[in-house]
């Protein structure tokens, strides 16, 4: 017998596959103005954020029909192309961030006032991640502050987001092992 889950939780988990698919594609922006900005290191870095976000918008997708409800294709909004700087470019992604811990902490209050235990539990792993990604950009913050508006600031920058970059690639080869 398939896992029936309640409809309020359905309609929560296919409200927050649009802030999934907008992040998705908000990274994806930022990625390309990076790029425009030769901020290579930037622009990978945002490049992987957004594949992240994919894998979340399917996880969750995948999620809502394996328990017997019917996941929906959200529409999705032309998200933000234009930036004064990479500071701004940083706030806005946590802002975004922060939308979608506020979202996923909605859909576990519904989960609970439902008793579904199972999609509580699916949502664990991505609690833990959004706090995270906030932490992540907070940090990210912090340091284009430190460093600060001169001349060279960018190319600094750009090399603290390589850094970044190549660390998430030696976690995933760990986790992989």
């Amino acid at each position: 017998m398939i896992m029936i889950i309640p409809k309020k939780v359905e309609k929560v988990l296919n409200a927050h596959l649009e802030l999934e698919a907008g992040a998705f594609f908000s990274y994806l922006a930022v990625a390309a103005w990076c790029e425009k900005e030769g901020l290579e290191g930037c622009a990978k870095f945002f490049r992987k954020q957004s594949d992240e976000e994919h894998v979340h918008f399917m996880k969750f997708f995948d999620y809502v029909n394996e328990v017997g409800g019917h996941a929906v294709v959200p529409p999705v909004k032309q998200p933000k192309i234009d930036f004064k700087d990479i500071l701004e470019v940083c706030q806005h992604s946590l802002s975004n961030e922060q939308k979608v811990t506020k979202s996923i902490y909605n859909i576990l209050k519904v989960t609970q006032d439902e008793d579904d235990h199972a999609t509580e539990d699916f949502l664990q792993f991505f609690v833990l991640e959004q706090r995270e990604e906030e932490v992540q950009f907070n940090r990210i913050i912090d340091k284009i502050r430190l460093i600060g508006k001169g001349p060279q600031s960018l190319y600094y920058i750009d090399k603290e987001f390589e850094k970044l970059v190549a660390a998430a690639g030696k976690e995933s080869k760990k986790s992989k092992e």
